[in-house]
């Protein structure tokens, strides 16, 4: 049933190397779970074995059917050239022209980006406070180091982390196996908990504990990073990610049953602040154990960031974000750094931490925003699949087991609602606001926005390149044209060049920049409407593309002076002589919106918003990576439904 025919070739190549970098890139969120699942189930009530049991069996079957069999087998075929991710996925569907598509993508990457909120104060927290576990440090206060942790984490980010990314793999192996060797010395002396693996204990504890219900909440921590086995296919790989999952749920596996162990033995006990994962640890070991988490954590952390930051770039590419900074602190490929996004994680992972103090306390407000994320991607997920002709019956199964089985981690995670978790769904409220506003608006405008056809205007282009009466603007006029017709620009670029102020240039250049569902892909398309006075140049770029116009426009130009298809020597007779290339300088028409409009009061809320978005965000030139030296922009008011003609007569 694996319909990509084949997918990037990248998708399905093994090794060593990539196994152990997916270790380090993949399963930080999901890997470090161990550290507080457990401890959610018992809370503060006496440890009951039925309860532990049963709990245990949600877990191993949430694994399962959840992070395996939906994640692993199912959704990383949902591939795009290579690429995985909720817009990803997004960009595979939205051929079909199914307007209401857009929500569930919008909805769920917001809720993806909200995950990043209270991932890194959860797991550093659950680590740091296993320091409590060592007597002599039983009241040392964890909160500055958590802050102290974090704020390290955002400062670097700046730096890249091409050097230590190389340790987070290896980092990633030691923790693992950590985790499977402390699970199995527990496990020996209590094999009676791998009744757990049998479903019978689950349904049992659902069935016959009242108030059990509320119990899913903390199960589905389990699985709280299976998002980013997809969203990060493209820098490891399909079969690498599969592989490297039996490795990692085994050992995720063994240690939730080492930690059941132990708690059985501790039956009608209260855990009294104890972590069940820190007390499976020999005392010898606990500073190493406590030491191993806490860099796991972090390394979880960094992966989730560089992982907000990429969604941001696509939701950019795709116009559903505001535009703003990008470094590339390194040459690794994907590495990017987003300073506006990184210090707006940071302010809320510290508020997270202040507002919440213990990690427990966090746990009653984690999980809400990331099954809403997961509903929105199987409503994706299915529609790729009805896409891809798989079986209507296979569809049906799916939509109903997982509409089942995430609705009811939905209804438990909702009474962690009033104990915090309305804070990570207001800021994915807010997030997805932002995107609706942002993309709405980009409607609008393109509904509103008038065209006209360069043949017609070609004639005159030409005349005034050669009407030696005018002085010269510049030997090159470029424009940024927002029409996606070849053979069509704004109404504005003409009445720019002709009538603002008539700008003579020996050449006019229209450059469009057309962002493909491909993920990656970097072509050019080159239209002359008149010979070496008026020519096109559409740029096919992909979503996760940086648009670095400034060097692609170079290159484009170079290679057509190489095919002899233009001559970009300045025309003037004493530069030409010696061979003195012509300037080049790039007009971007931005609009304002006119007082002079009519429009329905919901319209103007949006352009209004809109408008304010934009002051804060980046400038379209730099954006688009142009040299702001020759970059010239020119505001136009944005008349959208004018008013009626005036009854204004005229009296002598």
């Amino acid at each position: 049933m694996d319909n990509n025919h084949g997918g990037h070739p990248n998708l399905n190549k093994i090794t060593l190397g990539g196994l152990i970098v997916t270790l380090g890139i993949i399963y930080g969120d999901i890997g470090t779970s161990p550290l507080y699942v457990m401890k959610a189930i018992v809370g503060e009530k006496p440890i009951s074995a039925d309860i532990i049991l049963g709990g245990m069996s949600l877990v191993f079957w949430t694994l399962t059917l959840q992070t395996t069999i939906k994640y692993v087998i199912f959704t990383l075929r949902a591939d795009n050239k290579g690429e995985g991710g909720i817009f990803s996925l997004y960009t595979l569907i939205k051929k079909a022209k199914v307007k209401w598509l857009i929500f569930p993508a919008i909805i769920g990457g917001c809720c993806i980006l909200g995950e990043g909120i209270i991932t890194p104060p959860i797991s550093v927290a659950s680590a740091v406070e296993g320091l409590r576990m060592v007597p002599s440090l039983k009241n040392i206060p964890t909160i500055p180091i958590i802050i102290a942790i974090i704020t390290l984490l955002f400062l670097i980010q700046q730096f890249g982390t091409k050097f230590i990314g190389k340790f987070f793999g290896p980092v990633m192996l030691v923790w693992f196996v950590t985790l499977g060797l402390l699970g199995l010395s527990q496990l020996v002396t209590n094999f009676t908990v791998l009744k757990a693996l049998n479903p019978y204990y689950g349904f049992s504890l659902l069935a016959n504990h009242p108030g059990s219900f509320g119990l899913l909440g903390a199960v589905f921590l389990c699985t709280t990073g299976a998002e980013a086995l997809y969203s990060d296919m493209g820098h490891c790989g399909r079969k690498n990610i599969r592989i490297s999952w039996i490795f990692v749920k085994t050992m995720l596996v063994l240690n939730y049953f080492g930690q059941s162990a132990w708690l059985i033995a501790k039956n009608g006990e209260k855990l009294d602040g104890n972590n069940p994962f820190y007390a499976i640890m020999p005392s010898w070991f606990l500073p190493f154990g406590i030491g191993i988490a806490t860099i796991a954590t972090v390394v979880a952390s960094q992966a989730l960031i560089s992982g907000s930051f990429t969604l941001i770039n696509e939701a950019m590419r795709l116009n559903f974000w505001p535009k703003v900074k990008i470094k590339y602190p390194t040459e690794l490929k994907g590495q990017m750094y987003i300073p506006s996004i990184n210090w707006l994680l940071y302010v809320g992972c510290i508020f997270v931490v202040l507002f919440f103090r213990e990690s427990t306390e966090m746990e009653a407000a984690y999980g809400l925003t990331i099954i809403l994320g997961m509903l929105m991607s199987s409503r994706l997920l299915a529609f790729f699949m009805k896409l891809k002709k798989y079986p209507k019956v296979f569809i049906y199964i799916f939509i109903a087991v997982y509409l089942v089985v995430e609705l009811a981690f939905l209804g438990a995670n909702l009474e962690k609602f009033p104990n915090g978790g309305y804070i990570t769904l207001l800021i994915a409220l807010f997030l997805a606001f932002v995107m609706a506003v942002w993309y709405m608006s980009k409607l609008i405008r393109s509904s509103y926005t008038e065209y006209v056809k360069v043949d017609k205007y070609k004639n005159v282009l030409a005349g005034l390149s050669n009407d030696l009466t005018i002085p010269k603007y510049a030997t090159h006029l470029v424009y940024m044209t927002n029409s996606s017709q070849p053979d069509e620009i704004e109404s504005k670029i003409i009445y720019s060049i002709l009538q603002k102020r008539p700008k003579r240039a020996d050449i006019y250049w229209f450059v469009h920049v057309n962002v493909l569902d491909e993920p990656n892909k970097m072509e050019y398309h080159v239209r002359e409407f008149v010979h070496e006075d008026v020519i096109r140049i559409d740029f096919n770029l992909g979503f996760k593309v940086a648009p670095k116009i400034n060097l692609m426009f170079r290159k484009v130009v170079q290679d057509m002076v190489k095919n002899g298809e233009v001559d970009i020597t300045s025309r003037y007779e004493s530069l030409s002589r010696n061979n003195v290339i012509g300037d080049f300088k790039f007009i971007i028409i931005e609009k304002f919106l006119s007082y002079d409009n009519d429009l329905p009061w919901h319209e103007r809320i949006i352009m209004d918003l809109y408008f304010v978005l934009k002051k804060i965000s980046l400038s379209e030139g730099r954006a688009f990576g142009l040299d702001s030296s020759s970059v010239k922009i020119e505001k136009f008011p944005l008349v959208i439904q004018p008013h009626r003609e005036m009854n204004l007569k005229r009296v002598e």
